[in-house]
């Protein structure tokens, strides 16, 4: 199978959730509901990837996991819960990582990624969505990049001390307000100066604008599709696909079938070829360097005909069928984001090509 890094899940938060008495050996040995653990993944083509510290949003914690709650009658997280639902996903991972006997590795820079790659690891990149968890003066950050975060996305879907979200919406533009607030601003040009990957997924227009111009880094997208195939407000324009390409970034094409159709349905009977349509139409608007996968295994809605991470085989497939070259393939799987990494990260030029 040919190796894939994936550029979003939400697997730390569906084990947040789980009644799992103990998360982390659901993960590692009985397994989990929904499209993640590590059985599944090592019978897959699934090497690795971002994997998103992410606060679940309290109307559907309420609805669906109330156990979860303090009390019955609180309307929202307050900063110590949210602070502690961060603090406790950051713990399972590095529990993964510690009781996984060397089967999985937390990867903060390139080298690491390559190594757990030829080891056979599965290559864990700590990312954050939302990070409403994070103060003015950025300690929390360094804090967290201390215990391995390499990879923020500054905003979720609703506002926060940073900026304007992004909510799902079909079909509407991305273009819903304000963007960055100053301290949004602020947040941005300091993970620029440090090399902290910037996800654009969750941001509206003008945010997304804002982070163009101050940040000297790549322009990442996770986990986005192109508006112009699907017009949901989380997908990117062809103006933002423009910037992207320009800035030498990099878009993970997002399973979730919601941001993939035409018509905006989250329809299960839905077919592999429309990921396969929104991969060309990138290509075509960015270049086939800068295009990879972004699943949101674990957050999306995705077909049947993938189920779950053991249906990147079938998407592999697909490419077959497709007619995609092996070097295409490579690329979408592996080698671009590779690169991407390797761009934000490192600052490199070279366009690297794996082995794997």
């Amino acid at each position: 199978m040919m190796k894939v890094f994936d550029g979003h899940n939400d697997v730390l938060a569906r084990m947040w959730l789980s009644n799992a008495p103990d998360p982390v050996a659901a993960f590692l040995e009985t397994g989990l509901p929904g499209h993640l653990d590590l059985k599944r993944c090592q019978a897959s083509p699934f090497a690795g990837g971002l994997f998103a510290l992410f606060v679940p949003p309290f109307d559907y914690v309420q609805k669906h996991h109330p156990d979860k709650l303090k009390h019955t009658q609180q309307t929202a997280f307050d900063a110590t819960e949210i602070s502690d639902i961060i603090e406790t996903q950051l713990s399972y991972i590095e529990q993964l990582a510690a009781r996984s006997s060397g089967q999985i590795q937390i990867c903060g820079d390139l080298p690491a990624i390559r190594n757990a790659l030829e080891q056979n690891q599965l290559a864990v990149v700590i990312h954050m969505e939302g990070a409403d968890v994070l103060d003015a003066n950025f300690e929390r950050l360094n804090y967290f990049y201390a215990r391995g975060l390499r990879s923020l996305g500054p905003l979720w879907n609703t506002p926060n001390q940073f900026g304007h979200g992004l909510q799902a919406s079909f079909p509407h533009s991305p273009d819903t307000g304000a963007g960055l607030t100053e301290l949004g601003q602020a947040l941005i040009q300091y993970c620029s100066e440090r090399r902290i990957l910037i996800d654009v997924s969750h941001m509206n227009e003008q945010a997304f604008w804002d982070t163009a111009k101050l940040s000297q880094l790549p322009l990442i997208a996770t986990h986005s599709n192109a508006h112009q195939l699907c017009p949901q407000a989380r997908n990117l324009t062809d103006r933002q696909l423009n910037a992207i390409k320009t800035s030498r970034g990099c878009v993970g094409v997002n399973f979730d079938t919601a941001f993939l159709r035409s018509d905006g349905q989250r329809n299960k009977a839905s077919s592999l070829d429309i990921i396969l349509d929104h991969i060309e139409y990138l290509m075509q608007h960015l270049g086939e360097d800068h295009v990879a996968l972004g699943s949101d295994f674990d957050g999306g809605f995705i077909s049947d005909q993938l189920q779950d991470v053991r249906g990147l085989t079938a998407l592999q497939q697909a490419f077959e069928t497709r007619g995609y070259s092996k070097e295409m393939q490579h690329k979408l799987c592996l080698d671009n984001w590779l690169n991407a990494l390797d761009r934000v990260w490192h600052g490199g030029n070279s366009q690297l090509k794996s082995t794997q």
